[in-house]
Parts: C-alpha cells; structure tokens; sequence
C-alpha cells in the first residue's frame, strides 16, 4: 500500500460517522442554545460590518471588515470551485442540500468559536494578538486540558500545508496550465515555476504579519466575489427556467437516492455534503477564530457575530451558486473528473473558451487568497506550541511547502487535507460543547447591553 492510498485510507476513517453526528450535532446544539442567533442576530451583524461600532481605542490589531475578509480570503478558496464539484460527483446532486445544512448550524457553531476566541485571546506587550481554540481551551476549560489546546495546534500546523496551502497551490497550478496550454494538460517545468513563483508573492504579504493580510484580504475578496457571483448569474439568468427543476434535483436525491443513508445513518451523499461543506466554510474546524480573534473590539460577541456571516457568504451565496450552475447545465452528467467539472459547466453556460478561462481565473485568485490567510493560521498554532521564535521558521517552512504542492498529485491532497481537518475539528468541537454556557451568558449580556444603550 502507497502513501496515497494510506491517506485515503485513514481519512475515510476520521470522517466517519461518529464526527459527522459530532459537527451537525455541535451546530444544532448551539443554535437552539442561542436561540436562532443566524437569524436573530444577522441584521445587527452586518450593521456591525459597516464600521458602526468601530474603535480605535479599542484592543486588537485590525478592523472587523478586515477580521472578515482575511478569514473569506481563507474560506473561499477552491473548496468553493473543485470542492463543489467533488462533492457532486461523490454524492450527487443531493450533497448539495447537506452542504447548506452544515452551514446553516455551521453559523452558530462559528458565532460560538469566534466569540470565545476574542474573550479569552492574549494580547503581548507590543499589542499582537495571540488567539484561537488553543487559547480558550487552555483558558476556559483549564490547564489540564493543555493537552488538548496543544493537539489542536499540531493538526493547525499539518493542516495548514495541506487545505490552506497543498491543495490550493495545486489547483493554481492546474489553472495555469489550462490556461497555457488548454485543459487536461500539465507540464512539470509549468508547475515548478508556479510554484516559486506564487511562494514569492505569498512570502511578500505574510511576512507583515496579520495587518498586512488583513489588508490585502479587503482588496482582493471583495472584487473576487463579485467577479465569480456576476459570472455565476450570468449562466443562471440564461438558463432561469432550469433552474425550479435543478432544485427539485437537488432536494430529490439529498434523500431518495440508494446512497442517502447507505452502510448506516450517514452514507454517501450526506458524508460528501458535509465533509465538503466543513472544507468551504471551515465551520467547526477551528481556524477562522484565529484570525477573529486579532479584530479590534472589546465586545467578544460583537466579533462573533461578524464571524458568523461567513458561512452565509462562503457555503450558501457562493457555493450555492457553483452548485446550481453545474446542476442546472447538466455538467455532472457528463463529467466525472473533479477538477474539470465546475470548468465545464461554465464551458456550457459561457461557451467552450470563456468558460474555462473564467473558472481558470476564479480558482488562482481564490487560492491565492487562501494561501495568504492559512498561513496565519499556522504560525499562530506555532507560536502557541513553540513560541514567537517559531513564527518566521514557520513562514519559510509554509512558502516551501507552496513550491512542493505545485506538483504533487491532487487526489492525495485532497484526502491528505481532509483527514487534518477532521483532525483539527473534534477539539474544537469539544470545547464549544462544554463552554456553550460562557458562549450563552456572553451573548445574552451582549444583547441586553445594546438594547439598554438604545
């Protein structure tokens, strides 16, 4: 048996069932604990978006818009392209309706991390913030559960050269050459000089630290999202009438397919839907708090609630868009390749040459936005471990993994970044269940303050 199939093998064995009913459980829990705060508390979340409550007085080193965007910048990534279609052609169209579901409890589940994360963060001497699961565990839930705190940390690191790092490099690569050379093609010489040449522009940002991603990260993710959101409506404005049929698909086969509930509770199409889902919106993962954790507030709930958008904007807007727009083209009926089938399904709908190119584009900018922001997420999982001497180490280590991702094959990164994710999601996920009462006396105290100040 092979590395390869030795990942595979072992990433089929943590995204398994129990941390399945483990994330979906995790999120309905907190939603109803904190009483539908999707819904509740969205209005007042994207009031708080548009600078309202902003402080320079306030602790922290970046802004909530910028806390946001770098924490987009790393969850929109190429999960929301390849992903999508991974998840469509391994399940069907119905992975599609469980994808929505693990972000619509993933909100909560991302309010929760994202509020505890700025309540216990450290913030040192010179201001830098150190945050995330490893600081609440080992603040909330006590120093005999560093033990915890500290695996957290190490699956942080491996995970960020695998979904943050590994993964996306390799798409970029892939849309590189597509655009060279036409698709289905790939040139080894191509990849390595991808690859250095994307590690240089990455090691140009992160080497500033969080300020500088964050600001980037409000440059390119706004004009990302809307260069892929008008492309997407584009084809579906075409194609308006598909698209009632192409959602009774989708609702169809989330539930009447053989696979649905095959080999026990969880089969097929749920399995691709959720594992796929937490590999776009990252929620119950555990990283996005990282980044949150560093906004410039002294209210916790306040940066929760920004937090929680992200699903919202990630998994429902965008991937939303990915998946209809393959389903209702019909792409999935005649491509069973990954990472071609979302290139041709806006082929269909744009045309043969400026589909392709679209998708080609899309990916490079959305990976290279996820490379600037996962790396963040390792050198503060390095820190934690080893200290703020780890941290430029670290930098140098991740830029070198930038180069080898380039040319390693696809398949073993995808399961490679899987396994690290579910990894990386069951301390989290523990902690959120036994401090949800902090996360609840928070978020009442937070709401009752506002309506007083009103």
């Amino acid at each position: 048996m092979d590395i390869a199939q030795i990942i595979s093998t072992v990433d089929g064995y943590i995204w398994g069932t129990p941390l399945m009913l483990l994330l979906i459980g995790t999120g309905i829990y907190l939603t109803i604990r904190l009483l539908f705060i999707q819904v509740r508390g969205f209005k007042h979340a994207c009031n708080i978006l548009t600078g309202k409550y902003d402080s320079k007085e306030d602790a922290g080193e970046i802004s909530h818009f910028r806390a946001l965007s770098a924490a987009l910048s790393a969850t929109i990534g190429t999960g929301n392209i390849v992903g999508v279609a991974a998840a469509i052609l391994m399940g069907g169209p119905g992975a599609v309706f469980w994808m929505l579901i693990t972000a619509i409890v993933g909100m909560a589940t991302k309010f929760a991390s994202c509020t505890l994360s700025t309540h216990f963060r450290h913030i040192d001497n010179n201001g830098e913030v150190f945050a995330g699961p490893m600081y609440f565990i080992e603040r909330g839930m006590g120093p005999k559960f560093k033990w915890l705190a500290m695996l957290f940390a190490f699956f942080t690191i491996t995970a960020s050269f695998g979904i943050g790092n590994m993964f996306q490099i390799n798409n970029i690569a892939v849309s590189i050459n597509s655009l060279v050379l036409g698709s289905g093609h790939s040139n080894e010489f191509i990849n390595i000089i991808v690859g250095i040449a994307f590690a240089s522009i990455v090691a140009t940002v992160i080497l500033g630290g969080i300020k500088s991603i964050g600001r980037v990260a409000a440059i390119i993710v706004p004009f990302m999202c809307l260069f892929y959101v008008l492309g997407s409506l584009f084809i579906l404005v075409k194609n308006i009438t598909a698209i009632p049929s192409a959602i009774s698909t989708i609702l169809y086969y989330a539930f009447h397919t053989p696979e649905a509930f095959a080999g026990g509770l969880l089969g097929t199409v749920i399995r691709s839907g959720v594992a796929r889902g937490l590999f776009s919106n990252e929620a119950g993962l555990g990283s996005a708090p990282i980044i949150h954790g560093a906004a410039q507030t002294n209210e916790p709930v306040r940066e929760g609630l920004v937090a929680m958008l992200e699903p919202f904007i990630d998994t429902i807007i965008i991937c939303s868009l990915t998946a209809l727009v393959i389903v209702v083209t019909g792409a999935y009926e005649v491509c069973t390749i990954k990472g071609e089938l979302t290139g041709k399904a806006f082929s269909m709908g744009l045309g043969n040459g400026l589909g392709a190119q679209f998708v080609a584009v899309a990916i490079i900018f959305f990976a290279f936005s996820t490379l600037i922001s996962w790396s963040y997420y390792g050198d503060r999982a390095a820190a934690y471990l080893f200290g703020k001497q780890a941290v430029v180490p670290y930098r140098y280590v991740y830029l070198f993994f930038i180069i080898i991702g380039a040319v390693w094959q696809i398949d073993t990164v995808i399961n490679f970044s899987d396994a690290m994710n579910g990894l990386m999601a069951i301390p989290n996920l523990i902690a959120l269940i036994v401090l949800s009462p902090l996360v609840v006396q928070l978020t009442k105290r937070y709401f009752r303050k506002m309506k007083n100040e009103r």
